[in-house]
């Protein structure tokens, strides 16, 4: 049992990649903190992972956005199960529209999820993993996080940035036990790429069949998407992993997609 009494927060977790690292967790022994907005989504993911593995579940409803919001939920984590070993940062969205035709709105929106939620969830759970000595703390980057992709500016650049602000907390709490990566997906059929294939069929002025071939799996080495599976595997890895000797890095799983 790799996370054996492990306290873990997954934001976005109610679904796709997020509800695929709380199960792999809680298999491995973690108390898992499922983070929501989505109440009824959140409560249905904790109770199901309690029946699977018996282990300590919580759902917490969560505006990753919201700096009350997150505070308040690390804070109900902390007092039921007195610590945070591992964050998962995950929530996210995508939004896709040629950068002349991107609103403003949604440019905030998507830098407002990706990069306030990774930031104030990190801010919230460090004081606990600095109390202790030890954490883990994960950002879900992309391929993205190392390329870049048509229509996707606002996603891109969030994606990057995510590898500045681990790498930064990672120099910051090295000192005091705390390492942070990067896991950088290719592809994952999860519902928010299954709403991006009518997307950019119709941005792009090609089949759907087209988006997943060419712009989706094209670059891969065996046109093959990336798997829940394959993605909860390495959030298992890091944080797991038992030294400091890893941290600050991004690991990409993409079938090839990008190599580095």
């Amino acid at each position: 049992m790799k996370l054996k009494d492990k306290v873990c927060i997954v934001t976005g977790a109610a679904s796709g990649l997020g509800l695929a690292i709380a199960h792999k967790y809680a298999s491995e022994g973690a108390k898992v903190a499922i983070a929501d907005l989505n109440a009824d989504a959140a409560q249905k993911a904790a109770d199901e992972i309690k029946d699977a593995y018996g282990t300590d579940t919580k759902a917490l409803v969560m505006d990753v956005t919201s700096e009350d919001a997150v505070n308040d939920g690390v804070a109900a984590v902390v007092e039921a199960w007195g610590t945070v070993d591992v964050l998962v940062s995950n929530a996210g969205i995508q939004i896709v529209n040629p950068i002349e035709e991107f609103k403003f709105s949604d440019w905030k929106k998507m830098l407002a999820i990706h990069l306030d939620g990774a930031f104030l969830t990190s801010k919230a759970v460090i004081p606990h993993m600095y109390k202790q000595g030890s954490g883990a703390i994960l950002f879900m980057g992309s391929v993205h996080s190392k390329d870049a992709s048509k229509l996707k500016s606002a996603y891109v650049t969030a994606k990057h940035g995510l590898l500045g602000l681990a790498r930064t907390i990672a120099r910051e709490g090295g000192p005091k036990g705390v390492r942070t990566n990067v896991i950088c997906p290719g592809f994952v059929r999860t519902p928010l790429v299954e709403k991006q294939i009518p997307e950019q069929a119709k941005e792009l002025g090609i089949s759907e069949d087209e988006v997943i071939s060419k712009v989706m799996l094209g670059n891969t080495v065996d046109t093959e998407f990336t798997t829940v599976e394959d993605i909860a595997e390495v959030a298992l890895f890091f944080a797991a992993f038992p030294s400091n000797a890893l941290t600050g890095q991004s690991l990409l799983a993409s079938h090839g997609w990008v190599m580095e």
